[in-house]
């Protein structure tokens, strides 16, 4: 059955790789196209009246986002599924114009935070959420049959939705309470040259800030390029620059975010989550607990304790976060990196909706970022990609497994390992977390060391 079979191409976010490789080429996700296509058609759940199903296709500024968009029409079109294209959009918006058309998927052209040499595609439900395993399986499946064109009065159509931007900045806006407003803040927003450039200035600037905007000149090479979340030291620049209050980092498609306060000083994924938690509590709006990640710091999950709010961890990755909110029946989850969802806001993670979660709090309590996170203090956390051979299997190793074990047994409990394989690219993750900065670099780059003797 095909829900037995093992994903060949789909990781924990897509499909994601170089551009002109395998499997991100025109050929392929043209086939890819063509497979999604005729498993939408397949799914009577979604067929009303003999209409055709209907995908959304979003993108973010990269270059190679105008050949994938046409390989991604041409095969859905010829499965025979109509197609609207967005245009440049944040993941999160493609999640909500979904369900705001009513459409029976989407499908998002992004590599996220990679620089613009990689690209890939993500497919999200009908009702704005990742797809589950077994469409992704059945889709896969699909991609060992041929191609077999409709018949030319069966071929689906394609149309462009001019108003896309204007819908989810409103969306986008409905988040944040009607009683407050953002006036008197000074905030940069740093867009990443990608998906927001056009969107989370408006956000902010309608809300009543004062916006300074970087990162919003995209020419289809310089997306993630020395700004946005993943180089915050521009965006910190431009903070005491401009003097402002604060400053907001997105990723290249808009679902991760990072905060600056006035001085300069990074909030990451896992200080956000926080704060909006406990705000959520003292509101008595938090519903159930908190979800974070195998990753989330150690020193947040002992801050939920003496709070009394549950906590659970997922594995790495916002769909499994989702997952587990979804079987907890909670609201508020994410990860360090800048993932967070507000479930209760919105399907999926989105960077903007986040950030004025956050602004939410400062601006209904009176405090700073530094006021939220005074007594709270992350532990000590290394993280090293290590570059690896898609073969090798860390997990079977038998010097991996002894750097480990040395590792932990020295922590002693006042500390964490973590070794686990990237979902996206050919990478081991190597994280090491306690009390003691020194013996967190010391194992982190031992272990790094022996992963890398290893899959020589």
């Amino acid at each position: 059955m095909v829900s037995k079979l093992t994903k060949k191409y789909f990781g924990t976010d897509g499909i994601r790789g170089r551009v002109g490789k395998d499997p991100i080429t025109p050929q392929f996700i043209m086939h890819l196209g063509y497979a999604a296509g005729k498993v939408l058609a397949a799914a009577d759940w979604h067929l009303m009246e003999g209409k055709r199903p209907t995908v959304l296709i979003g993108k973010d500024t990269r270059v190679s986002g105008y050949m994938l968009e046409s390989a991604l029409e041409a095969g859905l079109s010829a499965a025979g599924v109509d197609v609207i294209l967005s245009g440049p959009m944040p993941t999160p918006a493609i999640a909500y114009l979904i369900r705001a058309l009513r459409l029976q998927a989407g499908i998002v052209i992004s590599a996220s935070h990679n620089l613009f040499e990689d690209n890939g595609v993500k497919f999200f439900s009908a009702t704005g959420s990742k797809l589950p395993d077994e469409l992704e399986r059945q889709i896969e499946a699909g991609l060992a049959e041929s191609i077999k064109t409709k018949p030319s009065a069966q071929l689906g159509k394609a149309h462009r939705i001019d108003d896309a931007a204007g819908r989810y900045i409103e969306f986008c806006k409905s988040t944040f309470p009607y009683h407050l407003d953002l006036r008197g803040l000074r905030i940069v927003v740093d867009c990443a040259n990608g998906a927001a450039y056009h969107i989370a200035g408006h956000v902010m600037h309608e809300l009543g800030a004062d916006v300074i905007e970087i990162g919003v000149q995209p020419n289809g090479l310089n997306i993630n390029l020395e700004c946005g979340s993943t180089h915050i030291a521009t965006l910190q620049k431009a903070v005491k620059q401009h003097r402002a209050d604060l400053g907001i980092a997105l990723d290249g498609d808009g679902d991760r975010v990072m905060l600056v306060d006035k001085n300069g000083k990074l909030y990451d994924g896992d200080q956000l989550l926080y704060i909006i938690a406990k705000h959520r509590q003292q509101k008595g709006t938090l519903t159930g607990g908190v979800v974070g990640t195998l990753m989330t710091n150690l020193a947040i999950e002992h801050a939920f304790s003496k709070l009394k709010i549950p906590f659970q961890r997922a594995n790495v990755g916002d769909r499994y976060v989702m997952e587990l909110l979804q079987k907890n029946g909670w609201f508020l989850g994410g990860e360090g990196s800048g993932h967070i969802i507000c479930y209760d806001k919105h399907t999926t993670g989105d960077g903007i909706i986040s950030a004025l979660q956050v602004l939410y709090a400062l601006r209904d309590s009176d405090k700073t970022l530094a006021e939220w996170m005074h007594s709270l203090a992350l532990y000590p956390q290394r993280l090293i990609n290590v570059k690896i051979p898609a073969s090798f299997n860390f997990s079977a190793d038998a010097t991996v497994k002894a750097a480990l074990k040395e590792a932990e047994d020295d922590l002693n409990g006042k500390g964490r390992v973590l070794i686990r394989a990237s979902g996206t690219e050919p990478l081991i993750r190597v994280m090491v977390e306690g009390e003691s900065k020194q013996k967190v670099n010391d194992w982190a780059e031992y272990i790094a060391k022996a992963v890398t003797t290893a899959s020589q």
